[in-house]
């Protein structure tokens, strides 16, 4: 079975999270880096969930990445996979995977970003076999 178009909410943003959200509507995935211990965090925070600093900063990551876990929900009208999504610079990502036939996702298969707009015109990174 495809998957058929789904409708996407918008997404709550705030003062953390607006950079993430504007970089999406510009076709780009950003995440938070740390600039006291170097290391990358998602889901976008101001303070590094790993040593607690406040110096970090975004980068932009590479969209490439690969599916961890993955589950089909079928008990919709529009069956759709949602999945955890490790991104090569090594943050995973809860997301959905798209433009594929939902009973042929399998975990370790490469994905890589694209952006779909949300029911008021905001894009929201999703992922797509590659």
């Amino acid at each position: 079975m495809s998957q058929m178009e789904h409708t996407y909410s918008d997404p709550d943003i705030n003062m953390e999270t607006e950079a993430y959200w504007e970089s999406a509507k510009n076709g780009k995935l950003i995440i938070k880096t740390c600039r006291s211990c170097g290391r990358l965090h998602y889901y976008p925070r101001r303070i590094c969930p790993h040593c607690l600093s406040d110096d970090t900063d975004w980068v932009e990551a590479s969209g490439n990445g690969t599916i961890y876990t993955y589950s089909v929900m079928r008990r919709t009208e529009k069956p759709y996979v949602i999945a955890y999504v490790t991104l090569e610079e090594g943050v995973t990502m809860l997301s959905n995977i798209v433009d594929c036939d939902v009973d042929e996702v399998v975990v370790g298969q490469a994905v890589k970003v694209v952006f779909h707009d949300t029911i008021g015109g905001h894009a929201l990174p999703l992922f797509r076999p590659v």
